[in-house]
């Protein structure tokens, strides 16, 4: 790796330490010419300007299709500060190129900017052109930071990008995003991120079951609830830290694991709240919530609408129990809802049988 830079700041002695743990050589220059005697005709160099600010996952699949110079529509361009090629065409400052172009450099002057005048070269040489998609499609982002400014006005839109789209929104999914939005930068710069969020959320499910042993069924509901839509924001600061293309698939295993979590202690709060007081332990008891549980599970697999989504939100189905219990109506509340989800079943799976043609 090499890096073009005035001098050993901070920032690139962070850089330099991330790549040297990452196995690669790590290289400051301060010069366009400095470039000879690093790069030899037999390399590719993949250079990229000062500033640049992309989707990685974009990035990678672009250059990973050949030698190029990536270049965008020319309004756009020059909109975002880069540099103009053609009538039509502004720079994108990111290129892959034969390492013998780098020899032509040396007829350039001491002063010159590296990547632009690489640019150049490699156009002349015959290297293509390779157009980035429009941005915004598929998570493309693609921008250059000339100040702590333009970081602090491109973070908030970078943060909505990576937590909009992907699976339908909920309660959870909605309060999760409006948190992400006004605290993840922050999460963030701590370098804390999902991480911490994912312990918190954990730390709330375990407390709903210690509430739970005590007596306290209504607390146990609110805090797995509440620690459901924890696990939603550490999942969307999960994928903006890894920028995934796949938005929906980051997390996912270890959501997955977490939703069993919340639903076993949810079952074991219901089956302690339908006990009286000093009973012992009735398995029997534990029936009517793994059924309502069960349900909760098959219906949004087996039934393609919309609005199942909402009934994989645990916050929703925790709050809902917590004020049935609290109104004295727990046990009834979780038969009511089971028979409910099993004649809503049938009832949908009637009417997509009746309209589709045998």
């Amino acid at each position: 790796m090499i890096c073009l830079a005035a001098g050993m700041s901070p920032e690139v002695a962070g850089l330099q330490h991330q790549a040297e743990a990452a196995g690669v050589s790590f290289h400051v220059i301060h010069g366009a010419r400095a470039l000879l005697g690093l790069v030899t005709a037999a390399d590719e160099l993949i250079a990229l300007g000062d500033g640049l600010f992309v989707s990685a996952p974009q990035a990678v699949a672009l250059l990973g299709q050949g030698q190029g110079v990536l270049v965008q529509p020319i309004e756009q361009g020059l909109a975002a500060g880069f540099e103009r090629i053609d009538l039509n065409h502004a720079a994108a400052a990111a290129m892959r190129v034969p390492g013998r172009l780098v020899e032509r450099m040396a007829e350039l002057p001491a002063d010159c900017d590296a990547i632009s005048a690489l640019q150049r070269i490699a156009l002349q040489a015959g290297i293509p052109q390779r157009p980035l998609p429009p941005l915004g499609q598929d998570g493309v982002f693609w921008s250059l930071i000339r100040s702590e400014a333009d970081a602090q006005a491109l973070e908030p839109v970078w943060i909505r990008q990576r937590t909009g789209g992907g699976e339908a929104l909920n309660l959870s999914r909605g309060i999760a995003r409006s948190a992400v939005h006004a605290y993840g930068p922050s999460l963030l710069h701590a370098g804390s991120g999902a991480g911490s969020v994912v312990i918190a959320a954990v730390v709330l499910a375990v407390l709903g079951l210690g509430s739970g042993w005590f007596g306290l069924v209504p607390l146990g509901l609110i805090c797995c609830a509440l620690g459901w839509i924890v696990r939603e924001a550490a999942v969307m600061l999960a994928r903006i830290q890894s920028d995934a293309a796949d938005r929906g698939g980051i997390g996912l295993s270890r959501r997955a694991a977490y939703g069993w979590l919340i639903d076993g202690i949810m079952v074991a709060l219901l089956a302690w709240n339908a006990a009286p007081a000093g009973a012992p332990f009735d398995p029997d008891r534990l029936f009517p919530p793994l059924m309502l549980f069960a349900l909760l599970r098959i219906l949004p697999t087996a039934i393609d609408h919309r609005w199942t989504v909402w009934l994989k939100d645990r916050a929703v189905v925790g709050l809902s129990l917590a004020v049935a219990v609290m109104a004295g109506v727990g046990s009834e509340a979780v038969h009511l809802a089971a028979l409910a989800l099993a004649a809503g079943g049938i009832l949908v799976s009637s009417l997509k049988a009746r309209l589709t043609p045998p």
